[in-house]
């Protein structure tokens, strides 16, 4: 289990963490590092503000008025002991001249930081307090992480969609060919079963034989048709998807047993939507072979057509055993399957022919363990 889950990506997934995780800490470590700076810088530049003020003449100001040149990026607004303004320093010069703007950022200085107070007189009490807030270094420094996880998270998206596009893309091509080498090699003994077909009814004895065979051999036509119009775009004709409906529900109902009940309800008038008609019909067929395996040759299964303003919405549902919540995002899945024969390829390749050929949408609109499954086909009209 651990040998499974410590695979290649998920150790790189881990050196990712690990590296992103180290530098957020550092971040932050540099950002405090900056902010005790700061701070330290206002106190002198408020000193060397003092001593300028009160220092005596003819003595030197020359590292006082150096400390106090030097801030020029940290923004400060001072005021008196009742809060109300005085002046400000670095602050946008365009903007600086409106009390509004003054206001919010001393708003904004005094929920980011106390302020520096230089006491002037105790009785009765005279202070200055100097707001200030980041400087564009400090800004920086603790933006960064944030940046950097957004770059990795957009790098990531783009790498998994890549790889799932590039993983369609494969499917699309497997499925494809697949589907066209079935029809390539079914074409042969189907012309082969023609030419007898032809003989037998050349004799009267075996018409009845010919007959039924010549049914089966145009059903084998129209599988191996079917298969060659995967991976090509099909051309798509205008029809009336009732009819369509009703013509599979009488084939397959010709194939089941008399414990099975079909219901068709439909709209009077006819719902005209542009599908290729042969595998709309593969489409149908297996929905409702699905939905006899579902009730095991005894149950309901009610197909609803109806019309939406744009769309055609075909309902199947079944009276059977359901599907489970675990499983209903796998069922359109290649190779995923309940039973004990067959490939688990019906569902996936419907969803394909609907979905990449037709524009359209299969999904499974409700299921419920021992009660039935719903079906959901939506056309564009």
């Amino acid at each position: 289990m651990f040998r499974q889950l410590l695979n290649f990506r998920s150790v790189l997934a881990l050196i990712a963490v690990a590296i992103v995780s180290g530098t957020i800490f550092y971040s932050n470590f540099l950002a405090k590092k900056i902010e005790v700076e700061e701070r330290q810088k206002i106190r002198q530049w408020v000193e060397a503000n003092k001593f300028i003020a009160t220092a005596p003449q003819n003595v030197d100001l020359t590292l006082a008025s150096s400390i106090q040149q030097q801030n020029a990026d940290i923004p400060i607004i001072w005021t008196n002991e009742n809060d109300s303004i005085i002046d400000s320093r670095n602050l946008d010069s365009s903007l600086a001249s409106s009390k509004s703007y003054l206001q919010k950022k001393l708003k904004e200085f005094k929920s980011g930081h106390p302020p520096v107070i230089l006491v002037l007189n105790n009785d009765p009490y005279v202070a200055d307090k100097y707001y200030y807030g980041d400087s564009k270094l400090l800004k920086q420094v603790r933006y960064f992480p944030i940046i950097q996880l957004l770059i990795v998270a957009l790098y990531i998206f783009i790498t998994f969609y890549a790889i799932s596009v590039r993983n369609k893309s494969t499917q699309n091509q497997v499925w494809a060919g697949m589907a066209k080498e079935t029809a390539h090699q079914l074409g042969t003994p189907i012309s082969s079963l023609e030419g007898w077909v032809e003989m037998l009814k050349e004799k009267e004895t075996h018409s009845s034989i010919s007959a039924e065979m010549e049914k089966d051999v145009n059903r084998l036509k129209l599988i191996s048709d079917r298969f060659g119009k995967i991976g090509s775009a099909p051309k798509l004709e205008e029809k009336d998807i009732t009819e369509q409906v009703e013509k599979m529900v009488a084939y397959i109902k010709r194939r089941s047993t008399d414990k099975v009940n079909f219901t068709v309800d439909k709209p009077e008038h006819k719902v005209l939507a542009n599908i290729s008609e042969p595998l709309f019909d593969w489409v149908i067929e297996n929905l409702l072979k699905n939905a006899l395996d579902a009730i095991n040759g005894k149950g309901l299964i009610n197909i609803k057509i109806k019309q939406r303003p744009g769309q055609a919405i075909i309902d199947i549902t079944d009276s059977g055993k359901g599907i489970s919540k675990q499983n209903i995002g796998k069922v359109f899945k290649p190779g995923f399957t309940t039973k004990k024969r067959g490939w688990g390829l019906g569902l996936s390749l419907a969803k394909r022919i609907i979905e990449q050929y037709h524009k359209g949408q299969l999904y499974v609109k409700s299921s419920e363990p021992g009660k039935g499954t719903t079906f959901r086909i939506v056309l564009n009209t």
